[in-house]
Formats: structure tokens, C-alpha cells, sequence
């Protein structure tokens, strides 16, 4: 069976140590659309190195690039083929702000295994740390199409009522021709993204964008525009992936503001968000989206 779940549940954490500096935060941001128009000084936080603020997603490429997608593949118990891995969500906690230049530990785990019945999904779990404490925790979730039916727990649902009224804002960010190949020089080498050939054999008609540069693309629009731009009040990052975004293609991006938030939050809000695509008629992208804050 190409999924041992209980050899991959025993499996002994991975540690290892990763760092980064201005110039890859730099390159990150440019990869999710940071720096138009140029001069703004709202966007220079993201693009300028004397001014640079970390955008709390770049926790999700910081020293790999491919948190739980690939790295999830090679772990004991886990002989799956890459074409038939999806990206199905991410959850990011932080545990404070993220430094401009750092090292870091991480530990990689995979904190469970589900039975979907047409799938298996994977919950890897990275912990990174520094010297003076916890950074950062990113759950991502592995779709493997064809791995379910083992007999597994199906596990929790991560479906959410779909937010009520109107929305307290709405914005639009066009993404590039050439967005996921230059996302994916901070370090997501997945070839879904890049070769026609290989997205043919996935079942796409052409490369897709990565999840998560939609997934950053979103941050920075909920940060700029309900956050006052002050990345540091993220408390916690939570998506479902729900559909997939062809590069060109323009993000319609959804917020609502909800009361007092929980957990990772604490006392701050919440923000609810729905992101679809405009080309095709607002089909879905991002959903379950949440943004705990201060």
C-alpha cells in the first residue's frame, strides 16, 4: 500500500536548520505581486530593505520553499507519485513577528493521516524556533487522489458557514503571465507550475499558480487594507484550497470583519475572506479563509 499511515504517524520528527535574509523576504514579496505601483510607500514596506516589514506568509517558503507538498512525499511509510498530490490547505500560526534576517530550527512531523475515501490528505506539521523562542507553526494538508479507502479515521470537517451580508470590502489583484515562475524562485520547484507537459498529466490544461502565492497575495490585501499595512497584528493564517488560479487571471478578494477572536488571536478580531477568480465568473479560489489579528 503506497501509504503506510500507522509507519508514517511513528515516524521520528525531523529536525534541521534553515535561515534567511532581506534578500530572500524581498524576492518573496515580489513573487505574490508586492511592489506596484513602485514608489508607494505602502508597497516599499515589502520591496524597499531599509523599511522591510515580513509579511507573516513568507513563513511558508522561509529556508524551503515547500512546506509539507514535497517534503511530505519523502517520509517513511509515505511512496506516492507527485502527480497526484494537491495542496489542500494551510493553516499559519505565529508566535511573534517574523525577523528580516534569521536562523531558525524547524521540526517536521506529520501530525495526521486521514481516509476521505477517493483520497488520503496528510497534515504535515512544521515548528520552527530560534534562540529566543517559538516563531512559527505551518500545518499544510496533503490531497493524494487515489490513496484513500485504507480504512482510516475520515477526520474533521474544515467547511465553514459561508459569511453573511454584504462584504466590508472588496478588492481585485491581477496576477501576472509569468507569476508562479517567478513565485517559484523562492524555492516551490513542483513542475505543476511550469511544465505544460507535466500539468497535462495532472489533469490541468496548463501550469497553475501555486496555492500559497494566492495564498500570500491574499495576506497582503487583508493586511493593507483592513490591518492599517502593520503585518505583526497576524495572529493566524487559516485557507482552504478550492479551486486553482491560472496565471493572468485576476483575484477577486472578499473580507468581512468579524467580533473578538479566539485562540492564537486572543482579543483581537477576525477576519472572514472568499476569494474567487473574475474570469470565470467568481469560480472559487481561496474559501474557509480566516485572519485572526490584534
Amino acid at each position: 500500500m503506497p501509504i503506510d499511515a500507522a509507519k508514517a504517524l511513528a515516524a521520528e520528527p525531523r529536525t534541521g536548520e534553515i535561515g534567511w535574509a532581506h534578500k530572500d523576504v524581498l524576492l518573496y514579496h515580489l513573487g505574490i505581486g508586492a511592489g506596484v505601483p513602485a514608489t508607494d510607500p505602502g508597497e516599499l514596506r515589502y520591496t524597499l530593505e531599509s523599511r522591510l516589514h515580513v509579511l507573516p506568509s513568507f513563513a511558508t517558503v522561509a529556508g524551503s520553499g515547500a512546506p509539507g507538498v514535497i517534503s511530505g512525499l519523502s517520509l517513511p511509510g509515505v511512496e506516492v507519485e507527485l502527480s497526484r498530490v494537491l495542496h489542500g490547505g494551510q493553516r499559519l500560526t505565529l508566535h511573534r513577528p517574523i525577523p528580516v534576517q534569521g536562523t531558525a530550527t524547524t521540526t517536521n512531523r506529520l501530525a495526521a493521516v486521514y481516509d476521505k475515501g477517493k483520497a488520503a490528505v496528510l497534515v504535515l506539521r512544521t515548528e520552527a524556533a530560534d534562540a529566543d523562542g517559538p516563531l512559527w507553526t505551518n500545518d499544510a494538508q496533503i490531497f493524494v487522489r487515489g490513496e484513500g479507502g485504507f480504512g482510516g479515521e475520515r477526520g474533521p470537517s474544515t467547511r465553514l458557514e459561508p459569511p453573511t451580508g454584504e462584504p466590508e470590502r472588496t478588492v481585485e489583484r491581477p496576477t501576472r503571465e509569468d507569476q508562479a515562475l517567478l513565485y517559484r524562485l523562492s524555492g516551490d520547484w513542483n513542475p505543476l507550475h511550469a511544465d505544460p507537459e507535466f500539468a497535462k498529466a495532472a489533469g490541468f490544461e496548463r501550469p497553475i499558480l501555486h496555492g500559497l502565492c494566492t495564498y500570500g497575495i491574499t495576506l497582503k490585501a487583508v493586511v493593507d487594507t483592513l490591518l492599517d499595512g502593520d503585518p505583526t497584528r497576524v495572529r493566524s493564517y487559516d485557507t482552504r484550497f478550492a479551486g486553482v488560479v491560472h496565471p493572468g487571471e485576476t483575484l477577486r478578494i472578499r473580507m468581512w470583519r468579524e467580533g473578538p477572536g479566539t485562540g492564537a488571536a486572543g482579543s483581537g478580531g477576525t477576519v472572514r475572506v472568499a476569494v474567487s477568480a473574475v474570469e470565470r465568473d467568481d469560480a472559487p479560489v481561496l474559501a474557509d479563509t480566516l485572519v485572526q489579528h490584534t
